[in-house]
């Protein structure tokens, strides 16, 4: 049974301990950590646990984490507010869907630049790109804690693409970003953006032939029901960021945000053996569920190439930042060939 006692009847010594709890409650509440993605079972949602884990772990239950994977914390446009406000601590998610905050968070997805994965995880590891990148979002309430793999982009369809021609006039499903609709454009399809939650209705009413992101999205929200062919482009990747409110980051203790930072940055580069392995796996988990895998050939997957290597430069031109920010990104991906 709860105890309630009434600090009128207390004495001084005993008011004082109530006002002083009273008081003392809203400091500790804000070190509670909720953490928010609209995924589950992939890679962001292991990069929140294991970060999570790590945060409690250095900071000695100071920083309590709360793990919300599946949108339970709203749609990602909810999701992102809610890091901006402070009523949710961080976000993981595509950079795509904060180009609202800053058009150069984009940069990332732009194709025909990287031979594999492992080169696009060298490229935004680079020191100076991805503190560059990191920075992004300051002045919008956000702060960059880290930067990792989610996958190749490959297509996933209701009916089968057998060659990159096959696209032209589907409505395929994007991020709304200039950089994904413009590839579309090049294989003469559209582009279509729309929440996570809505694809799949929109999939099974024909609302739209297909869509564009990364396997184990597929796989694990089992796609494969209402569009079972996966056409394996790889022309470009699909990053995750992790962004912690930096409202609710500048009150912590110098401390604890050394705490939050360095457990990001190793949460992030260890979770890259991880994604690539759970690539594979979910790969094996499509076919087996029934789906089927197309790879065009190399010529095929040469001539997607060639026509998707000059939209980075096309989207970025017009904007003296994310210009820069593209530039900063191509040295860096020199520089890890």
């Amino acid at each position: 049974m709860k105890t309630i006692i009434s600090i009128k009847k207390c004495g001084g010594f005993l008011a004082a301990m109530a006002l002083a709890g009273a008081f003392a409650a809203p400091a500790a509440a804000q070190n509670v950590m909720k953490l928010s993605t609209a995924t589950i079972n992939d890679s962001q949602h292991e990069w929140i646990k294991l970060f999570a884990a790590a945060v409690e772990k250095g900071s000695n239950g100071k920083i309590k984490p709360e793990i919300y994977p599946a949108s339970q914390l709203g749609a990602i446009p909810r999701q992102i507010e809610g890091v901006q406000f402070g009523s949710i601590q961080v976000w993981v998610g595509p950079p795509e869907f904060l180009v609202g905050v800053d058009s150069r968070y984009e940069v990332l997805s732009a194709p025909g630049l990287f031979k594999d994965s492992n080169h696009f995880v060298r490229t935004f590891q680079d020191p100076e790109f991805s503190k560059a990148f990191l920075a992004l979002g300051a002045n919008r309430g956000l702060k960059g804690l880290g930067l990792f793999l989610s996958g190749p982009i490959v297509f996933n369809t209701r009916s089968q693409l057998q060659k990159p021609a096959d696209v032209k006039g589907m409505k395929i499903r994007v991020l709304a970003s200039p950089m994904q609709m413009k590839q579309l454009e090049a294989l003469g399809a559209s582009g279509v953006p729309m929440s996570l939650g809505e694809v799949m209705p929109a999939l099974q009413q024909g609302a739209i032939d297909g869509v564009l992101s990364t396997t184990p999205v597929f796989t694990a929200l089992r796609f494969y029901g209402a569009a079972k062919y996966l056409y394996e482009t790889n022309h470009g990747m699909v990053s995750s960021i992790a962004v912690v409110s930096k409202g609710w980051f500048d009150k912590l203790s110098p401390d604890l945000q050394k705490i939050v930072t360095d457990a990001a940055q190793q949460t992030s580069k260890e979770i890259g053996p991880w994604a690539l392995n759970f690539i594979a796996s979910q790969r094996a988990a499509w076919i087996k569920a029934g789906g089927v895998v197309t790879e065009p050939t190399t010529a095929e997957r040469a001539q997607i190439m060639k026509l998707m290597a000059p939209i980075g430069t096309e989207v970025t031109k017009a904007k003296a930042p994310e210009k820069a920010m593209f530039e900063l990104m191509l040295k860096a991906a020199k520089r890890a060939e």
